[in-house]
């Protein structure tokens, strides 16, 4: 009976469907498991079997995101080596995977991300922003190498050298002074770098910028 017969290959259609249907949703649950687990090998076979990098958790955020922020940096190497991945993704706050591998100190993620031409100078917040509110020299020097501006002003108009001055080290406000920071700009508030500093009491830095001031003003003749 023809009837029969077309109703078998749907009924059987159907129950590949449903079979595919589950197995995505398999895959979406071990693919965030694995990132939060760190689990780079598991993330390997998933990708293996065509299953796309990009994808984003129930927060909207793409894995590669949740692998930086979550600290899973075994994972994040692999999806960045991923052709598919898009590494200049970003979240809700505008942040890219760069910015987050800066904020991080992750050097080596960092040279990853940039040789995968991600974007050093996006508008707004940049990754030069993130790497120098912490402790890493490395990371500031990698992107600054990499042609990040340094004087580039955040949606109120603080640089690099601000941040700096105020949440990094000593030893980054010499680094970004020694690269041509401008220690004389001030952001949407009327705020110096030196202002930055002083506010929380780091007179080393505050220091250091008022040198920068005085070696930019023109010598008088006698």
């Amino acid at each position: 009976m023809a009837w029969l017969e077309r109703l078998r290959a749907r009924v059987a259609l159907f129950c590949l469907v449903g079979a595919v249907g589950v197995c995505h949703a398999g895959s979406y649950e071990d693919f965030f498991d694995a990132i939060r687990l760190d689990q780079a090998e598991q993330v390997q076979v998933l990708l293996e079997r065509g299953f796309d990098p990009n994808s984003v958790d129930g927060s909207g955020q793409a894995g590669l995101l949740v692998a930086i922020k979550g600290a899973s940096y075994k994972v994040a190497q692999v999806l960045i080596a991923d052709a598919s991945t898009q590494v200049d993704v970003r979240n809700a706050a505008d942040e890219s995977p760069l910015m987050l591998a800066a904020l991080k100190g992750q050097a080596d993620l960092c040279e990853q991300l940039l040789a995968r031409d991600a974007d050093v100078n996006k508008p707004g917040w940049t990754p030069l922003h993130y790497a120098a509110t912490g402790a890493q020299l490395p990371v500031v020097q990698l992107l600054l190498d990499h042609y990040a501006y340094i004087d580039a002003e955040s949606p109120n108009g603080s640089t690099p050298l601000m941040l700096a001055a105020m949440y990094g080290s000593a030893e980054i406000v010499q680094l970004l002074l020694d690269a041509g920071a401008d220690p004389g700009l001030k952001n949407a508030l009327g705020l110096s770098a030196i202002d930055f500093a002083l506010r929380v009491g780091k007179t080393d830095a505050a220091e250091r910028i008022a040198k920068a001031v005085r070696d930019r003003r023109p010598k008088g003749e006698w």
